[in-house]
């Protein structure tokens, strides 16, 4: 048997893997992530290493390949678990271990390390005065100056001494050597967080609220470990409960990771942790540079930090003795990686946690379908709060029927039911927020007249439009020429919407010149901290209006918006995707819970073309437990997640014949993988094999794509397909020229 073995891995160059034998006598007890002591090099020095995969095979000259010396004795550092997290997600995700363990390690770039840097006088009173006499006599002013400085303050800071007293790098030398003064250095790290002002307020709990931090506490407290789902409607206070969850877990001098959707909820959520655990506390963001980013997870190692708060990547912070890892808003696609790995940060997290025995709580007003159908089966704990935390009454909600809206003349993006509100709003001083419903726009057709929308007759997805003129389904690849007339009602008012965040806030400016009006979207955010300065000028009500795309309903807490008006809100429910229905759900019931947060009651208006499509009345009804139902059995009808496993196997290649070519020997080898597996398994196990098909652009920077679907309710099937598909593409060096990736249950 043979190991491969990584050496440095904190490098950012890591790409060698080294093969080494394993002896007899510890074969039964290796596994990957352990670290070992090898020979390295010609000289063969002892280093330590880490193992990342166990194989027969072995790459390299058997003459030359070196024996693993031993075990280290070091035990469970936090590398050889991380080590070990890399390896399951390379199983369970495709792609490289390389891949896998840069996803996983925190990795040292060539960065400056931040240093402190100090003089320290070294002789006593009597000695430095006689020395700066010394210095004097011989008109050596830069040392007796210095010298000086010393005598007043034995310890100076380094940039004090060079900038205000002009004393050069040879001078504080000089006196190194002469055993006057010693130099001191200490890394610092960069801390990212700016501190709050402000203390803890007074929390008083909600009896649900209670309920919760009180059965986590017990189970805690008695041992048990696990999985929990709370279900909490919009404001019910589910932050408070998390925080209470982590000061359990950090009381027992264990750590806490929270993950949270996105940076723009980084400032607010980070204040409210502030406040309750001070320092201790750190973030991780993609606006941090790599060297801020490094100095986290060092500090974290360290011991310096408690509780992390970031988005997915936080999720790899190497906490010694991790308790806890919060997922907040959990259904969010944004915890899904798109790079390989494409790992799932749930899935994940409960994989971590169950390594490091510790405990992982996922919390929603949404949750997926995939956290409520575990939950509902007894995986995960499940925990309900249906109250909002001040007990404010959830936000009374219109639906507006665009359709009707055109026949009556209005054309406007804005409805009359809208515009009526929000005169009536800002005449009282209140704030509105505006959402634009764009995520997935793909071009797909409806009618204004009568909602209808054109659908692949096979997958019950919308087609999309493409340039061609033709309308095409993601999934089988079924395309019919686009439509100029609705089929339906015959109206020549189908097409494609479109409308973007600018128009929308023009529109505004122009129907109510007095108000003050923001736009948060992806022009608005691109610089560093400008979503903090866009949120902090409507909390503190510098605007009227806020404008935007989905950023803009995440988590948010303004108590002075009585308002939401939703635009557009079935341009998600069409987005030739399964789960459309169950993502238009979710921003609907979150836009909803923007309003009312504070002491005034709250409005929202959603516009639609679909008013009876289950998602848009379920969502206006913040009637999560019917749109489950509903949704489910759709699902399981149709055999995607959570009720079956999907499989996506992406294929690109910059020739286009290549591409097609290896698609057509791929599909047929995975028809053959699937039925030596039905032979195998009997007929427990139906697999079902769809494409090639788009991926919905078929070429990207002239590299074309296609896509083939592999479905299966036994996850296990799935991975063995895809473990085939690895060692057949392998050994065939025609695919050499050809790309190909894997995405479980892809969002």
């Amino acid at each position: 048997m043979f190991a491969d073995v990584i050496i440095d891995i904190q490098h950012e160059k890591l790409d060698r893997i080294f093969q080494y034998r394993i002896p007899e006598k510890i074969e039964a007890k290796l596994e990957p992530g352990m670290e070992v002591i090898v020979p390295f090099g010609k000289g063969n020095r002892r280093i330590s290493g880490y193992v990342t995969g166990i194989t027969e095979t072995c790459d390299y000259d058997l003459s030359k390949v070196k024996e693993i010396l031993e075990i280290s004795e070091r035990g469970m550092e936090i590398e050889t678990r991380l080590i070990a997290l890399a390896a399951w997600m390379k199983q369970n995700y495709g792609g490289t271990m390389i891949q896998a363990l840069k996803t996983v390690l925190p990795i040292r770039q060539k960065e400056n390390a931040k240093v402190k840097k100090r003089l320290r006088l070294l002789l006593d009173k009597d000695t430095a005065e006689r020395q700066l006499h010394y210095y004097l006599e011989k008109n050596q002013k830069a040392r007796a100056r210095l010298m000086a400085a010393l005598l007043d303050d034995p310890v100076l800071e380094y940039e004090l001494v060079t900038r205000k007293l002009n004393i050069t790098r040879q001078v504080i030398r000089a006196l190194e050597e002469q055993g006057v003064l010693s130099l001191e250095t200490e890394r610092v790290f960069r801390d990212p967080v700016k501190k709050a002002e402000g203390v803890e307020k007074e929390i008083t709990y909600t009896a649900e609220q209670q309920r919760v931090i009180d059965s986590f506490r017990k189970d805690y407290m008695s041992g048990g470990r696990g999985t929990y789902l709370i279900h909490g409607v919009t404001g019910s206070g589910k932050t408070e409960v998390y925080m209470e969850m982590i000061q359990t877990v950090v009381s027992q001098g264990k750590q806490a990771i929270v993950l949270i959707p996105e940076i723009a909820l980084t400032y607010q959520t980070v204040m409210r942790f502030y406040r309750k655990f001070g320092s201790r506390v750190s973030i991780m963001n993609s606006r941090l540079s790599a060297g801020e980013r490094y100095d986290q997870m060092m500090r974290a190692r360290e011991g310096s930090v408690d509780v992390m708060i970031g988005p997915r990547s936080a999720l790899f912070t190497p906490f010694p003795d991790l308790g806890l890892i919060v997922i907040d808003e959990e259904h969010e696609p944004t915890y899904k990686s798109e790079q390989t790995p494409r790992y799932h940060a749930r899935e994940t997290a409960v994989q971590r946690a169950t390594v490091e025995g510790a405990s992982v709580v996922l919390g929603s007003a949404t949750p997926s379908m995939e956290a409520m159908y575990r939950a509902r089966r007894g995986e995960y704990r499940l925990f309900e709060m249906k109250n909002r935390s001040r007990m404010q009454q959830m936000a009374e909600v219109y639906t507006v029927d665009m359709r009707e809206e055109l026949k009556s003349g209005s054309r406007s993006i804005l409805s009359r039911k809208l515009l009526e509100l929000m005169a009536d709003r800002l005449e009282k001083k209140e704030q509105v927020m505006l959402f634009l419903n764009r995520r997935g726009y793909s071009g797909f057709i409806s009618c204004r007249e009568c909602g209808y929308v054109v659908k692949c007759p096979h997958c019950d997805v919308s087609l999309s439009v493409h340039r061609d003129g033709i309308m095409r389904c993601h999934y089988c690849g079924y395309e019919r020429p686009k439509v100029t007339v609705c089929p339906e009602c015959g109206s020549r008012y189908i097409g494609e919407f479109r409308a973007g965040t600018q128009q929308i806030e023009d529109l505004v400016k122009e129907r109510f010149p007095g108000a003050g009006v923001l736009r948060m979207d992806m022009d608005t955010t691109r610089q560093k901290d400008a979503h903090e300065k866009i949120l902090s000028a409507f909390a503190n009500e510098e605007a009227d209006v806020l404008v935007g795309t989905q950023m803009i309903v995440k988590g948010h807490d303004f108590p002075n918006v009585t308002l939401v008006g939703v635009l557009a809100a079935d341009m998600s429910l069409y987005t030739g995707d399964y789960r459309s229905g169950e993502r238009t759900f979710q921003l609907l019931t979150q836009a909803a819970g923007r309003a009312g947060r504070g002491d005034r009651s709250g409005v929202a208006v959603i516009q639609t073309y679909d008013p009876g499509h289950y998602a848009v009345k379920t969502a206006a009804a913040q009637d999560y437990e019917a749109f489950y139902e509903e949704e489910i059995r759709y699902r399981e009808l149709m055999g995607y997640p959570p009720v079956e496993h999907l499989l996506a196997v992406l294929v690109s290649s910059g020739e286009e014949t290549l591409l097609e070519k290896g698609c057509h020997y791929l599909k047929a080898y995975i028809l053959r993988v699937t039925e030596r597996l039905k032979k195998n398994a009997g007929e427990a196990v139906e697999v079902q094999v769809i494409g090639p098909a788009s991926p919905g652009i078929d070429k990207i920077k002239d590299i074309y794509r296609r896509v083939i679907y592999i479905k299966s309710e036994n996850y296990g099937a799935l991975v063995g397909i895809k473990d085939r598909i690895e060692q057949y593409i392998e050994i065939n060096s025609g695919f050499n020229k050809i790309r190909v990736q894997f995405d479980f249950d892809p969002m």
